[in-house]
C-alpha cells in the first residue's frame, strides 16, 4: 500500500510540473513557473512562498502570480541589491487575499483558511484516539505534520484535514483509480492556480516535496571562555542540550549533521562556504559576536540568537536574523497585557521606576504599552537613598478600596530589591497588592523570596520549567543518564532550540523561514512564536513574542498561569 501512495504521489507531481501554467509576451515565452501553494501571513498580509528555479526571472513569476515586478520587490526588501538566485525563497503577495471575502460567509473557530483544523494534543491521547476523532487515518495525520514517529507532546499542535474525503482512499481501490485520483487532483491544483483559490489542502501538505531526512547545523559557542568559569559551564551545558536533541532526533530518523565552533577568542573561524551550505546556523551567544557574525554572513543563511536579550536590536537590522529569547520589551507588553485583563473599575496602577537614571527606555516601554491597552496608571519615581523615606508618598498613590497593581519598570537589583522591601512594608498596612515585574527579578540573589510571595509577584518570562510535565521528566532521566549531572536552564534552553529548529528545517526544507510565524509551539522551557520586525513598509528579522506568565501565591506556590 506504502508503494501505491507513493507512485500516486509522484504521479501528482509529473502531473502539477507539466500542467504548471505559461505566461506569453508578445514572442517572448516564460520560463515555466508553477504557483507555491506555500502561503505564510505576515503584517497581516498573505504571501506565496516561491522557491525560484533554474531560468526563472522576475518577469515570469510575476506574471505568473498575477503581480508586479514591483510588487515583488515590495514584498523583499533587499531583492534590489541581491538580484535573483537559483532555490532562493521569495515573497509573492497574494493578490486574491485582498479582494472582499464572501458575504454571509462564517468560518469556525478552530478551523484554518486552508481546510485544516488545529488539534491541541491532550496527555491521555495519541495517534489512533485522534484518527478515530477526527476519521483521518494515522498515516494521513503523520504525513501532514512531518511526524517520523507516533510519540506525541501534550499540548502539541496537530494539523487535521476538516474534509476527510480529500484524503480517504479506500483500501480496495485498483492503481487505475488512484491514477484517475491524482489526476483530479492535479486538474483542481491547475485550476486553483489560475484562479487565485486554493483547492483542498495546500500542495506542501499534499505532497511533501521540500522536507528531507538530514539538517545540517552549524553551532557557534564560546566553550573555553576565559572571562569566567560559570560563562564556560552555562555554554558547556547549553551544548549538552543540543547534543542530547540531535540523538533523540535520530532516534526518529531525522539525521542531524552538527558542525561545532569554538569562538571564544572572539573569532568565528566558520568560513562563508560552511555558512552558505548550513540549513540553520545556532549562535554564537554574545550580542558583540552576534554582530560580527551578521556582518559577514550570507542573506541566504539565518542566525538564531539563543540567549542574549540585549541581541534583539539585531533583528532590525538583518533580515536573517531569529531572536530566540522574547526580549524585556516584549515580557514588559504582556505585563501591560495581563494588567488589563485582571484590572477591576475599582483598582489602582502604579508604575514605579528609579529616579535620576539615565536609560528610561523601560519605563518609557512599558509606559507606551499600558496606553496601547487603554490602562490608566500613575506614576511614583525615588532614588535608592530616598528609600527609607517613601512610605508616606507611596501611600498617597495607593488605594484601600481596591487591589493596587504596582509595576516594577527596572532591571536594577538595588532598586527592584528596595521596592519589593516598601511594598511588603505597605502589605501590613492592610493594602491589597499585585506586584508585576519581568523575568529578571527572579535572578536577583539579594531579595527574600517570602516578600515575593508576600506582594503576589506576577511575573512575564521567557523562561519557565514545569517539572510535573512528563516530557520535562523524561528529558531530566535522560540528560542525567548521559551526562551524570542535572540539567540547568542552559541544557533546557539549548535543546528546546534545537528541536525546533531541526524540525523545522526537516518539515519545510529550504522553505522553512517564511513559514516560522506560522508554527507557534511550546517546548520544554520555552515557547516559540515568531514574527518579523516591521520597520516603516519593510519587514526585517524575527522576534519571539512567546512568554510564559507565573504567579508567587502567598502559600508559597510558583504556578504557571499561561504559556505562548
Amino acid at each position: 500500500m506504502m508503494t501505491n501512495r507513493f507512485s500516486a504521489a509522484l504521479a501528482l507531481v509529473f502531473l502539477i510540473i507539466s500542467n504548471a501554467p505559461v505566461s506569453h509576451a508578445q514572442d517572448y515565452t516564460a520560463p515555466q513557473v508553477t504557483l507555491s501553494k506555500e502561503k505564510t501571513r505576515m503584517g497581516g498580509k498573505l504571501y506565496y512562498s516561491h522557491i525560484v528555479l533554474e531560468k526563472q526571472t522576475l518577469y515570469s513569476i510575476s506574471k505568473a502570480y498575477g503581480v508586479t515586478v514591483e510588487d515583488i520587490y515590495k514584498a523583499n526588501p533587499g531583492l534590489k541589491e541581491s538580484g535573483l538566485k537559483k532555490n532562493a525563497v521569495i515573497l509573492i503577495p497574494d493578490i486574491q487575499a485582498s479582494a472582499p471575502a464572501e458575504e454571509g460567509r462564517k468560518r469556525k473557530k478552530d478551523k484554518t483558511d486552508d481546510g485544516f483544523i488545529t488539534h491541541t494534543v491532550r496527555w491521555y491521547e495519541d495517534l489512533d484516539v485522534i484518527s478515530e476523532k477526527y476519521g483521518i487515518p494515522v498515516e494521513t495525520i503523520m504525513e501532514v505534520n512531518g511526524l517520523t514517529g507516533r510519540k506525541l507532546k501534550n499540548r502539541q499542535k496537530l494539523r487535521i484535514p476538516s474534509d476527510p474525503q480529500a484524503y480517504a482512499v479506500p483500501d480496495q481501490l485498483k492503481e487505475n483509480a488512484e491514477a484517475e485520483t491524482s489526476r483530479e487532483a492535479s486538474e483542481n491544483v491547475s485550476d486553483a492556480s489560475a484562479t487565485g483559490q486554493d483547492a483542498g489542502r495546500p500542495l506542501s501538505e499534499a505532497i511533501p516535496m521540500f522536507r528531507t531526512n538530514s539538517v545540517e547545523i552549524s553551532l557557534l559557542l564560546p566553550l573555553n571562555a576565559k572571562d569566567s568559569t560559570a560563562g564556560s559551564r552555562s555554554n558547556m551545558d547549553f551544548y549538552s542540550g543540543v547534543l542530547l536533541a540531535a540523538r533523540n532526533l535520530g532516534e526518529k530518523g531525522l539525521n542531524i549533521d552538527l558542525n561545532v565552533y569554538d569562538v571564544s577568542d572572539g573569532q568565528m573561524h566558520i568560513t562563508e562556504d560552511r555558512l552558505k551550505k548550513s540549513d540553520v546556523v545556532i549562535g554564537p551567544v554574545s550580542y558583540g559576536d552576534l554582530g560580527r557574525l551578521m556582518s559577514v554572513a550570507p542573506n541566504s543563511t539565518y542566525v538564531v540568537s539563543p540567549l542574549d536579550h540585549r541581541a534583539e536590536q539585531l533583528a532590525g537590522s538583518y533580515r536573517n536574523f531569529i531572536q530566540a529569547p522574547a526580549s524585556y520589551s516584549t515580557q514588559y507588553a504582556d505585563l501591560a497585557k495581563w494588567i488589563r485583563e485582571e484590572r477591576n473599575p475599582h483598582d489602582s496602577v502604579l508604575v514605579i521606576y528609579e529616579k535620576g537614571v539615565k536609560d528610561k527606555s523601560n519605563f518609557v516601554t512599558l509606559s507606551r504599552r499600558l496606553e496601547e491597552n487603554g490602562v490608566s496608571y500613575r506614576t511614583f519615581s525615588y532614588s535608592i537613598l530616598e528609600g527609607r523615606d517613601i512610605l508616606h508618598s507611596l501611600q498617597e498613590k495607593m488605594t484601600l478600596t481596591g487591589k493596587n497593581h504596582l509595576v516594577i519598570a527596572s532591571e536594577s537589583e538595588a532598586f527592584v530589591n528596595d521596592v519589593v522591601r516598601n511594598i511588603n512594608l505597605m502589605i501590613h498596612e492592610k493594602y491589597d497588592v499585585s506586584l508585576y515585574a519581568s523575568s529578571r527579578i527572579r535572578s536577583f540573589e539579594t531579595i527574600e523570596v517570602e516578600n515575593l510571595h508576600n506582594a503576589n509577584l506576577h511575573v512575564s518570562t521567557s523562561y519557565y520549567i514545569d517539572y510535573d510535565q512528563k516530557e520535562v521528566q523524561d528529558f531530566i532521566m535522560e540528560y542525567r543518564a548521559l551526562f551524570n549531572t542535572e540539567p540547568t536552564p542552559f541544557a533546557f534552553q539549548g535543546y528546546d532550540i534545537t528541536m525546533y529548529f531541526s524540525e523545522m528545517c526537516s518539515k519545510y526544507g529550504k522553505a522553512w523561514p517564511s513559514v516560522i510565524p506560522l508554527e507557534e509551539e511550546e517546548m520544554l522551557q520555552s515557547g516559540f512564536r515568531f514574527s518579523r520586525v516591521r520597520t516603516g513598509e519593510s519587514e526585517i528579522g524575527f522576534t519571539n513574542t512567546a512568554v510564559r506568565r507565573i504567579i508567587y501565591g502567598p502559600d508559597y506556590s510558583v504556578t504557571l498561569s499561561e504559556g505562548l
